[in-house]
């Protein structure tokens, strides 16, 4: 079982890695930003601490399963994140930030059960994906020698 100061360094980080993907959230004016990303982290990571204290109270008197608690958060994630998930005529907004929502609680679960260095290199991944893929995104489909047009006789690559 993690000591008191164990236990508030992992809260601690989890606001740091969670704060990094909210706040590229945030630039990016996403519904969902720094202090909505947080939160679900922190408040995963806090689940997951749980879950492992009662486990370790208990384990010789009932049998426990630490991991039904984090399906739990997986699982209301998955309800918050489909919040985020808006549908216009003409394309669906919000999938990146309930995706970014739902790996911050999975990173949030990952440092309260102390899986702190794959925590931090999912940050990593995360950020990259976020603005690495976003950059190489915008460079391709906003490139008019990529763009397609829908003309008379079907789809024709713009000249």
């Amino acid at each position: 079982m993690p000591t008191d100061l164990e236990m508030i360094a992992r809260l601690s980080l989890t606001v740091i890695l969670s704060g990094l993907i909210g706040l590229e959230r945030q630039v990016h004016r996403r519904d969902a930003g720094l202090r909505t990303h947080i939160l679900v982290a922190l408040g995963s990571s806090l689940i997951m601490l749980t879950s492992l204290y009662v486990f370790d109270i208990y384990k010789d008197k009932v049998a426990l399963d630490p991991a039904r608690i984090a399906a739990g958060v997986i699982t209301g994630i998955g309800f918050l994140g489909a919040g985020t998930i808006i549908r216009e005529p003409e394309r669906v907004k919000g999938l990146t930030t309930a995706a970014s929502l739902w790996v911050v609680s999975a990173i949030g679960l990952a440092v309260g059960v102390g899986f702190i260095k794959v925590s931090i290199y999912t940050t990593a991944f995360v950020l990259l994906v976020l603005h690495l893929l976003r950059y190489i995104e915008n460079r391709i489909l906003n490139n008019p020698k990529l763009i397609k047009k829908e003309g008379a006789h079907g789809i024709q690559k713009e000249a």
